[in-house]
């Protein structure tokens, strides 16, 4: 038995390799077949395990012109197979993983099924092949999903199908191309990103679709191409818009195109030197439909001087829409305007990103000015939203040809809006805080944090916060009492910005921040005890003394918020133990100090003690003496000075003067000064005016034209 095989079931629906095979021609026969040859037949069903028995050896199967509906997943496990057909069968759908298990697959072809949808991974597995064909059939674009996992594919035909889509990055996974056939398919526009990754392909045909626009340097990338067929599409508008759209082919030596409907004017001069240094006179055909003289005329048999714009009866764009940003939900307007030579009626198109606005909201406008017909059309995008971003584009014709404006790109912001925004927060020390924040917008927006209206954190400095780029949380690790604050994220896009806070309150229990200390004084000295409390909130303070009440006197006092205690004469009976209780909402904490009042040392005898006392009081008595005649006399000056100054700056001529109210006023009977608020003084309905600060060792005076002038006390 030759291992070659050719089967006609004539009157089996099913396929089942162990039905018949095994007893027509024995199993070791069987085991050895590398080639079977099943087209021409009914079958409707591949049964799992069907292709079992000779896994091991098949190389060619061949399942042409059957009446195969559904593949089953792991049918094929044929790890040896290298070529397989399924020509002229019913298959509409290729699931997931239908090939999986033949890695040695070289060439897979399904012309003829009519199939309409291939799954994402639907051949994955299938790591060596070579060829894929799926000519004549209803495929509508061309995407990365289908074509996963085809890393070794170097030609692919989809030719005679339906396809109008090619997507961005659908050659991702297939960068070793080197054919692509996708003629007789309905291919209107080809935009920039439509070849990017084929750095490696030598033949692209895309002949016979009605292809009228090619994005940008949709060729550009394509280094290593040789072969390009672009036959039968309305190419004329495109090379017309497209200057230099062949750019980036060094390698091509052959170029396949067809038109008779060029405007040759001034802006096709480029072409037909292109095309004779390129050597594509016998490939290329390209007829001028206008201007009249070169009505027929091949480009080619046209010199560089005939190509002219004298007059333009093509339509010319002299004001093109302008590049705009606008909000969602704002109105757009696009406008455009043409002229031409000649009175022929012109039409206009809007196109987004090279597609025509059949549905879009126009206004058209045409005048008459110094012989030229002048067209203005304006397009109207109302209540714009992000699907209406994109490049926008007027096409301007009359019977001459058309004109394209320069595209003009749209931008739709939105303003970032809060998802979720940071809660005030009240935590203790030590544990970890936990502000949240998310916005949206478009573009999306960037998530910032302050503190306090700055970027210091001291977590940072400590490397106890934690700001995730793509999360909504904000951590800071072992909270402290300097963490505490008013944090503020914001959000902020192209658009603009939006800013929410929240204050965190960190909690501590209260904490002696010094240790206490017990105190030993003299009798007659002061005594300053300290209790120096820390603690959030603010701990309140108390004294005790001898485990009760604080009897205060004339001589005790306390200052910084009762940490400390001040006992003016300490005697004996002050002597014992002082507690400081401090406490706030957490807990209560208690400290002491036990203070100490020795003897004086100069206190031998009541007698010598009395004796002293009266000296003290004397010459307590002489001091006061004394700094009332020095104050007194330090007053006079002060008079004599003011009433000097008054003369040189009054304007009549009275000796009387009256003392301003900011001059203190000498109490000779209490034997003291009187002074008001500093910068202030009263007026008679009893309100505070802000007056000129005093200056150092002097007062502020304004003389009576107004002028400020000073003076020392002497």
């Amino acid at each position: 038995m030759p291992p070659s095989v050719d089967m006609h079931i004539q009157n089996r629906c099913n396929y089942r390799a162990d039905s018949f095979l095994l007893a027509d021609f024995g199993s070791d026969v069987y085991a050895f077949l590398s080639h079977r040859n099943l087209s021409n037949n009914k079958i409707s069903v591949l049964e799992p395990g069907c292709f079992e028995n000779i896994s091991s050896s098949l190389l060619v199967l061949k399942l042409n012109r059957n009446r195969l509906v559904v593949l089953p997943s792991k049918v094929f496990k044929l790890p040896q197979l290298q070529f397989l057909e399924m020509k002229r069968n019913k298959i509409k759908i290729v699931d997931s993983l239908t090939f999986k298990g033949m890695d040695s697959l070289r060439s897979l072809k399904m012309q003829r099924n009519g199939i309409t949808k291939l799954m994402d991974g639907a051949f994955f597995g299938l790591n060596n092949i070579e060829e894929l064909e799926l000519e004549h059939n209803n495929l509508t674009e061309v995407n990365k999903g289908w074509l996963y996992g085809l890393r070794m594919l170097r030609v692919l035909r989809v030719s005679q199908n339906t396809v109008g889509i090619i997507r961005p990055d659908a050659w991702e996974f297939c960068q070793k191309l080197e054919e692509l056939d996708l003629s007789f398919n309905h291919l209107t526009r080809l935009e920039e990103t439509a070849f990017v990754g084929l750095g490696l392909l030598e033949s692209l045909n895309l002949g016979e679709n009605s292809i009228s626009h090619l994005g940008e340097g949709v060729f550009s990338g394509l280094a290593s191409l040789r072969t390009l067929d672009i036959r039968n599409n309305e190419i004329s508008w495109a090379i017309e818009d497209s200057i230099g759209v062949f750019d980036g082919m060094k390698k091509l030596n052959t170029l396949v195109l067809n038109t008779s409907s060029l405007l040759c004017d001034c802006h096709m001069q480029w072409l037909g030197p292109w095309l004779t240094d390129s050597q594509f006179q016998q490939s290329v055909t390209a007829v001028c439909a206008h201007p009249a003289s070169l009505l027929g005329r091949n480009v080619l048999s046209i010199s560089p001087e005939e190509f002219v714009c004298d007059d333009f009866p093509k339509p010319h764009i002299t004001t093109h829409p302008e590049t705009s940003v606008a909000l969602r939900g704002n109105n757009v307007t696009l406008s455009c305007v043409a002229s031409s030579s000649s009175d022929s009626p012109m039409t206009t198109a809007w196109r987004k990103d090279g597609e025509v606005l059949y549905d879009a909201e126009v206004q058209n406008y045409a005048r008459y000015q110094e012989g030229e017909l002048i067209y203005t059309t304006v397009l109207h995008l109302l209540n714009v939203n992000f699907t209406d971003e994109g490049r926008y584009q007027c096409v301007v014709s009359n019977h001459f040809g058309s004109n394209y404006s320069n595209r003009a790109k749209l931008t739709v912001n939105e303003l970032p809006s809060f998802l979720k925004t940071p809660m005030d927060l009240t935590i203790r020390t030590g544990t970890m805080a936990r502000l949240e924040c998310a916005a949206e917008g478009h573009p999306s927006p960037q998530i910032a944090w302050q503190k306090d209206g700055g970027t210091d954190f001291p977590a940072a400095r400590e490397r106890r916060m934690h700001v995730m780029p793509d999360d909504d949380i904000f951590f800071i690790a072992n909270v402290k009492t300097e963490d505490m604050g008013v944090y503020s994220c914001t959000a902020q896009n192209a658009a603009g910005s939006l800013s929410a806070n929240a204050t965190l309150t960190v909690l501590e229990t209260p904490s002696f921040m010094r240790p206490l200390e017990d105190r030993t004084v003299a009798r007659g000295e002061t005594a300053v005890l300290q209790c120096i409390a820390g603690g959030s909130p603010a701990p309140r303070l108390n004294w005790t003394k001898d485990d009760g009440p604080l009897v205060l006197t004339e001589r005790h006092f306390f200052a910084a918020a009762n940490q400390l205690l001040i006992i003016v004469d300490a005697g004996p009976p002050d002597a014992g133990k002082y507690t400081c209780i401090m406490s706030n909402t957490l807990g209560t904490e208690r400290g002491h100090i036990y203070l100490s009042v020795s003897p004086s040392p100069n206190c031998d005898t009541g007698t010598g003690y009395d004796q002293d006392g009266w000296t003290t009081v004397g010459i307590v008595v002489i001091v006061v003496v004394c700094c009332v005649v020095g104050t007194s006399l330090v007053w006079v000056i002060v008079i004599y000075h003011m009433r000097r100054k008054s003369e040189d700056y009054s304007i009549t001529n009275t000796d009387e003067m009256n003392l301003p109210a900011d001059i203190p006023s000498y109490l000779s009977s209490q034997g003291t000064l009187s002074e008001p608020q500093e910068g202030y003084s009263n007026s008679e309905a009893g309100s505070h005016q802000q007056l000129m600060p005093p200056l150092s060792n002097g007062y502020v005076h304004k003389g009576t034209d107004g002028e400020q002038s000073s003076f020392e006390i002497l």
